[in-house]
């Protein structure tokens, strides 16, 4: 058996798969070679890499085409504004015929069902946000730029706002605990607990005044996204695409990186355990990838690692998108069983050690990998996933399939009018803004009018602030209205974020 029917016979799978392409042999295309990836091994994870302009978001459109036409919900992060494109038919054109013809694709224009998303409504899509106490101390800290003990600190107030029935819905709720917290009378709260310093609350105040004034308080608020509206199919039985469109917010990458692992670590948080399934309930694109890991602490990293192992049985896939490998921690690495590798650049010695690197982390091949990387067209890659049975594949060099559907954005009105016509729409579009930790530290008990006042009406002298308003028949109105999501602490998971049922 020749080297080309090795590679061949290893994605010869016989269950359900999705097709990539033909194997790229010798500089000829191998259109009886179909390199292909079974769709149970979706969900365990996978990176999609490559310079820019090598044609991985297209790779990420044809995976999510094919999920969704085997009835598999995918999300994808379009930071470029070019994915839209998913929810209309494709436009042939002579190059997209004559790949077809090479790889043997039987091209048909499609668009498939989706759903468009936007942070905070910044932009075209349905308003995604989340509460500052479902967010969390540890995902927030990472926004704002906070150092361990700044983090440490800021997840004191969390818990002391769990605590006392604070609910932490937007921006002027954190800073008003805040502000209490190291005021006279808030100061004794935290005595038993640890107290917060004054420089360090400082910093905590700036940096959310600096958030806020980058316009970024429409990103937390309510109603809170539930992204069990991610797991969702389409009547026909199609896998819903939702796209978060972010080109609006592009300039903030720190802040929608971290807020999509907002939306996985909540998914994380919220799904049953399933197992190894014949297919996922969910495979999520994570794009610019290496932004999330930039700066991070260990015990952020260790969070993503432990929420991407254990995830998979969950059944999330996760595919994270990159430039090269070494922009993803080797602990997270390890756990990318599926890999699309497009071209990488080599003009710079840097440029080199990462092709090196790059070369290492595949299994051995009878390719010389380094020149082939530096010399894939756009629409190549080099391919490896797990096999049925769980075992790597040959490494294949691969000429990619073209996408079905349009391969750019729709124009702004078709998405407008896409957006407004949602289910969804009338759910998130509106913002909410009830009563508070913000309304109830401001709120003040009203002076008697007479010192005999009944006793029980009247505060004591030493009575916090807090105290007074917990026990304000206000507090105890609205505490009746939330039930049991006031007055006791939230479970709190990996990332700080709360845990709730829905």
């Amino acid at each position: 058996m020749s080297d080309s029917e090795t590679i061949a016979s290893g994605y010869a799978f016989t269950g359900p798969a999705l097709d990539l392409g033909a194997l790229l042999w010798d500089g000829a295309c191998l259109p009886d070679a179909q390199i292909r990836i079974p769709l149970p091994m979706l969900n365990r994870h996978g990176l999609v890499a490559g310079a820019t302009g090598t044609g991985k978001t297209k790779t990420l459109q044809l995976i999510a085409e094919q999920l969704s036409a085997q009835g598999v919900p995918v999300f994808l992060a379009d930071v470029k504004g070019d994915v839209s494109g998913i929810s209309a038919p494709g436009a042939a054109n002579d190059k997209v015929t004559g790949r077809a013809a090479e790889v043997r694709q039987q091209w048909t224009a499609t668009g498939f069902p989706a759903e468009f998303y936007a942070l905070g409504g910044i932009g075209h899509g349905i308003p995604v946000r989340a509460t500052i106490t479902g967010f969390g101390p540890v995902l927030l800290s990472k926004v704002l730029q906070l150092n361990q003990t700044q983090e440490q600190s800021l997840g004191l107030v969390f818990h002391y706002a769990d605590t006392k029935g604070l609910e932490l819905i937007d921006l002027k709720d954190l800073r008003a605990v805040v502000t209490f917290l190291t005021s006279d009378e808030g100061k004794p709260e935290l005595k038993n607990i640890g107290g917060l310093s004054t420089a360090t609350a400082g910093v905590i105040l700036r940096s959310l005044t600096a958030f806020e004034a980058q316009g970024m308080a429409d990103f937390f608020g309510e109603p809170e996204f539930n992204t069990n509206e991610l797991l969702r199919t389409a009547s026909d039985g199609r896998g819903m695409v939702s796209v978060l469109e972010l080109p609006a917010v592009q300039d903030k990458p720190q802040l929608f990186s971290t807020f999509l692992m907002w939306l996985l670590a909540d998914l994380f948080h919220d799904l049953p355990e399933v197992g190894d399934a014949d297919r996922p309930k969910l495979v999520f694109f994570f794009d610019e990838a290496h932004l999330l890991f930039n700066d991070a602490s260990k015990a952020f990293l260790d969070s993503i690692t432990q929420t991407v192992r254990l995830i998979r049985s969950k059944g999330v896939g996760v595919f994270f998108v990159t430039q090269t490998p070494k922009d993803v921690p080797g602990d997270v690495l390890a756990q990318l069983g599926n890999r699309v590798q497009h071209a990488l650049r080599a003009f710079t010695p840097d440029d080199q050690k990462a092709l090196k690197a790059t070369v290492k982390t595949f299994p051995n091949s009878s390719y010389d990998l380094e020149e082939i990387l530096t010399g894939l067209g756009t629409g190549e890659a080099v391919v490896t996933v797990l096999s049925e049975n769980g075992a790597p594949t040959p490494v294949a060099v691969t000429r990619l399939r073209a996408p079905e559907s349009l391969m750019g954005p729709v124009d702004a009105a078709t998405l407008d009018q896409a957006v407004k016509s949602s289910s969804l729409y009338g759910r998130y579009a509106q913002a909410v803004d009830r009563e508070s930790a913000y309304e109830k530290l401001s709120a003040r008990p009203e002076p008697q009018e007479t010192p005999k006042a009944t006793p029980r009406s009247a505060p004591k002298e030493d009575e916090s602030m807090v105290q007074q308003v917990v026990g304000s028949g206000m507090f105890k109105s609205l505490a009746r209205s939330v039930g049991t999501q006031i007055g006791r602490e939230i479970t709190r998971s990996l990332f700080g974020t709360a845990r709730r049922k829905r």
